[in-house]
């Protein structure tokens, strides 16, 4: 892990990030300066994250540009989220039960459990306390670890190899490919020890699934092993910091009522999930198989198209500017930030279910948490492609 020292102009806190308003289908530059076409209008961005004609897998073609100098896992051809078609079908159906409501909702009072135990040794802390060392950093890997049948021995080489896997291309690319390739056989023990002696954890599920489905290639299960590891404990981490960032630094005033009420709690996640990116590159990429009509404008064959979830969920045809920063309104439509379509996060129930427990439990526990004076410039946890602050001290 890197961190970025207030050296300098700082980088602005997430829920600070300043957004252009959408509008129609443009020409635009990808992060290395190659031609894409920018969308950014809410039903635009619909359209191009559940249109086949807007596809992953031809991004990784032989002859395709490469969209990052580092061997990261976001952009292995192998993971799920980089599969088109029958073949990115199959992949979801072996994962799709393990994460459905009703699955999520049978996990959620161990999760609740988890909660308060950390809550219960954040209490015996001496104050201040660094509530991501303490909280917002242990929780998900805790139950990222629960689900696929590990034991806390294994939490730091999870963070190890999660640190490395979204790497921003700060890393040295040899650094990088050394630890996927250890991140990788992992992956691959851990299915081959499940499919010896399965139990009820989401790995042996996961082999089953595959197994009765069929036709699953094993590298593609080892990336989906993998993917499940980063997913599930990176997004929600760095949500969970950059949450409490906000809401103790700027919105005090949501703090007692989201202790207190549990189904407003669960709105004011809905509400930063949608406002607050993970980090900040902007765009989800897709490559045009074909002419596509957008928005009024033609999208030529071949084009790569940057689908800007974060302008989209503030296009003010769709979410009012006056309820836009009301943390407690329901959300006028469903958020962009899980995607759409046929990629959309099937971890996004377990993610949402996570941060309403950790947020509503901790401030019921807490309800005169604050940030510890004086707060300081904000140290970021950087080297990945979220971006969430490395320490937050707190006192009670």
């Amino acid at each position: 892990m890197t961190t970025t020292e207030p050296t300098g102009p700082a980088p602005k806190p997430m829920h600070r990030l300043v957004f252009e308003k959408p509008g129609p289908p443009r020409p635009a530059e990808l992060p290395g300066g190659g031609p894409a076409w920018l969308v950014s209008r809410y039903d635009d961005v619909r359209q191009v994250l559940s249109d086949p004609r807007f596809g992953r897998a031809q991004l990784y073609a032989a002859d395709a540009p490469a969209l990052s100098d580092v061997p990261d896992l976001v952009n292995d051809p192998d993971l799920m989220f980089n599969q088109d078609g029958p073949g990115h079908l199959r992949l979801r159906r072996t994962l799709r039960r393990a994460f459905t409501p009703r699955a999520v909702a049978r996990w959620r009072p161990w999760i609740a459990a988890i909660v308060e135990d950390l809550l219960d040794r954040l209490e015996a802390r001496q104050r201040p306390a660094d509530v991501v060392a303490e909280f917002t950093l242990p929780l998900p890997v805790a139950v990222i670890s629960r689900l696929m049948g590990l034991d806390e021995s294994a939490w730091d080489r999870l963070r190890h190899w999660s640190e490395h896997a979204f790497s921003d291309g700060t890393h040295e690319g040899e650094q990088v490919a050394s630890v996927l390739k250890e991140f990788s056989a992992f992956g691959a023990d851990l299915l081959a020890e499940r499919r010896r002696t399965p139990g009820e954890d989401l790995i042996s599920g996961l082999v089953a699934a595959a197994d009765e489905e069929g036709g699953v290639p094993e590298a593609q299960l080892v990336s989906l092993v993998c993917g499940l590891v980063v997913g599930g404990h990176d997004s929600t981490m760095t949500m969970l910091g950059n949450a409490l960032l906000y809401l103790l630094g700027e919105r005090r005033e949501t703090w007692f009522r989201l202790g207190a009420d549990e189904e407003a709690a669960g709105n004011l996640v809905d509400r930063l999930i949608h406002l607050v990116p993970l980090g900040d590159d902007r765009g989800s990429t897709r490559h045009a198989a074909t002419d596509v009509e957008l928005g009024g404008v033609t999208i030529p064959a071949g084009a790569i198209v940057l689908a800007d979830c974060g302008m989209a969920n503030r296009d003010p045809e769709v979410f009012p500017p006056a309820t836009l920063d009301d943390l407690f309104a329901p959300l006028e439509a469903p958020t962009l930030s899980f995607g759409a379509g046929p990629h959309y996060c099937l971890g996004a129930w377990l993610a949402r279910t996570e941060l309403h427990l950790a947020l509503h439990r901790l401030a019921a526990r807490f309800p005169d948490l604050r940030l510890a004076a004086p707060a300081g410039p904000v140290v970021w946890r950087t080297g990945t492609t979220s971006r969430s602050p490395l320490r937050l001290r707190v006192s009670w």
